[in-house]
């Protein structure tokens, strides 16, 4: 059980920090230009990350660094974090904060498509509802409701969203490496990277408490979030940490009605029971976890005399192997003294071993 609840809880953690970047990064970008925010962002995780690895970079098995066989990974987790951020800061300054954080949740459909084609994983049946209601909801969102044009905004969020799916899963590869190392990587390279651009396409920075405060910010929302988005798909993967991460854009939603009063359009509110829905799904998917039963139990029955020559009551310890399905379970019944009459010579009266198979009830 604690091995099930402390990657839920690290994933509920990462959505949380999240939830303060779209909000809070329309607030800072009427100060800053996008291209800059970004890069800022990416920079404040890299340095609150970074100096938490200092720390404890001596207590770090030096196995778990990244080596040369990560290093494709490593540059398209770096390109990806790059593009990402700066398309979400452009769509969020042309969109509202509630559509924009609503339109981020794509980043779900993305993540298990990708999984799915490039490196094979799985999809199960409710995760496919839950893609096509979240698809759904976000087609919704592209349209402006109140001129029924499709919204640039949006379909920068859906880019940066399907960037960020490509990225986690490239992340995939490497989470088993050191987490405080991954995220100082991707803060600096990223921060830097975007930066440059910024500076390369005449953005300035202007006010310098903003550039505090957005490094602030990039330290919570991105630091913070990565880490324990990292800690927890190293454990469920990143369909599963996609799943419970799923809960950020309503946290958002919140958060940006208080900031700016905002009252969404008619869509919003379709688009939001389609995605509350499909975020429902993915959970309930989430908590299917695939394991093992093992039992071991004692039963009496009496043989017809057509396989034995005699006939007797006599107890049997029966050891059920399932197999490893997620609630869909194959049983394989074996007598224990089948395999080795010596270790059930206390519970049989006859001499000779024999063993049955015995079909039962599927257990859940």
């Amino acid at each position: 059980m604690k091995e099930r609840i402390i990657p839920i809880l690290f994933a509920i953690l990462a959505a949380c920090f999240y939830a303060l970047n779209i909000p809070l990064s329309k607030v800072l970008m009427e100060k800053i230009p996008p291209t800059l925010m970004a890069g800022l962002l990416y920079l404040g995780a890299g340095i609150g990350i970074g100096v938490m690895f200092l720390y404890n970079f001596k207590k770090i098995n030096k196995e778990d660094l990244l080596g040369k066989n990560d290093t494709i990974y490593v540059f398209g987790m770096i390109i990806l974090d790059i593009i990402a951020p700066i398309m979400l800061m452009y769509g969020i300054k042309a969109s509202t904060s509630g559509n924009a954080a609503l339109l981020n949740n794509f980043e779900i459909v993305a993540t298990s498509i990708i999984a799915l084609f490039i490196f094979k994983e799985t999809i199960s049946k409710k995760l496919w509802i839950a893609i096509i209601l979240v698809t759904l909801s976000s087609a919704i969102l592209t349209f402006d409701a109140s001129s029924l044009k499709f919204s640039y905004g949006s379909f920068l969020v859906l880019g940066a969203a399907t960037c960020w799916g490509l990225e986690n899963n490239c992340t995939t590869k490497i989470s088993s490496k050191n987490t405080y190392e991954i995220v100082t990587i991707k803060g600096f390279c990223c921060g830097i990277g975007s930066i440059v651009i910024g500076l390369i396409i005449g953005e300035r920075f202007n006010n310098f408490p903003y550039i505090i405060y957005s490094i602030l910010l990039g330290y919570v929302a991105y630091g913070l979030s990565i880490f324990f988005y990292i800690k927890a798909q190293n454990i469920i993967g990143a369909a599963k940490t996609s799943a419970f991460y799923a809960i950020n854009p309503f946290i958002a939603i919140i958060l940006s009605f208080i900031i700016y009063k905002e009252l969404p359009m008619w869509n919003f509110y379709v688009a939001l029971k389609f995605m509350i829905i499909g975020t429902g799904f993915i959970i309930f998917d989430t908590l299917e976890v695939k394991h093992i039963h093992n039992h071991i139990h004692e039963y009496t029955h009496i043989h017809d005399g057509v396989s034995h020559t005699h006939v007797i009551e006599h107890s049997h310890i029966h050891i059920h192997y399932l197999s490893e399905n997620k609630h869909n379970h194959t049983h394989k019944d074996l007598d224990l003294h089948a395999l080795n009459p010596h270790t059930t010579e206390d519970l049989i009266t006859e001499e000779n071993s024999h063993s049955t198979e015995n079909p039962i009830e599927e257990i859940v």
